[in-house]
């Protein structure tokens, strides 16, 4: 089963599911052919003679010590931090060895905003601001992709959870058919 489904409920679907904005990756990128660039020239220019496979194991080395640290590690951040709006809620998942998150049911959701740069504007690229009640402050969410039409999506999705619990409750208080209870029961009367 791929995540996120097996956190789902079986009456929850997801809405959409994002990543940290595609820019993210954009410097790994830069400094792999950077990095990768850099050692091929450096291992050319080691003169012939006895330590020559020894001075280029060094720059392999090195290399491959900058490529974790600046390509692999940054591309696996961004690969496993989650955004997912479900129809019941929005979960949030990062971390590669260690993990942390944060579930917030839509039912809590009392703001959702977000902030955009000029080149955040560009990019289509922003900042979520999700303030939730009962809580101890709000949840920011950076280089969030498109971050105003997922503003709008939660406020509809918000909109719609209030009108699917509010459905339940009347059908809860009216009986499991959707009609009112038969012979004189109620189903507010205290036996």
């Amino acid at each position: 089963m791929p995540y996120p489904d097996k956190l789902l409920a079986d009456d929850e679907e997801v809405v959409r599911h994002l990543h940290p904005h595609w820019l993210t990756v954009f410097w790994p990128v830069v400094f792999f052919l950077l990095v990768v660039g850099a050692a091929s020239f450096g291992a050319a220019l080691v003169p012939a003679g006895r330590q020559q496979g020894v001075y280029r194991l060094a720059i392999v080395c090195a290399a491959a010590v900058l490529l974790l640290f600046l390509v692999v590690v940054p591309l696996l951040r961004w690969r496993t931090t989650h955004y997912v709006v479900t129809t019941h809620r929005l979960l949030f998942r990062a971390g590669i060895l260690a993990r942390r998150g944060r579930d917030i049911g839509l039912s809590r959701i009392t703001d959702v905003s977000y902030t955009q740069s000029l080149w955040e504007r560009i990019i289509n690229s922003g900042t979520l601001t999700i303030e939730t009640a009962g809580d101890g402050g709000p949840t920011v969410l950076h280089q969030i992709p498109d971050s105003d039409g997922v503003q709008q999506l939660l406020n509809v999705m918000v909109e719609e959870d209030a009108e699917r619990r509010a459905r339940e409750n009347a059908g809860y208080i009216r009986g499991d058919d959707g009609r009112p209870p038969q012979d004189g029961w109620r189903s507010t009367e205290v036996f």
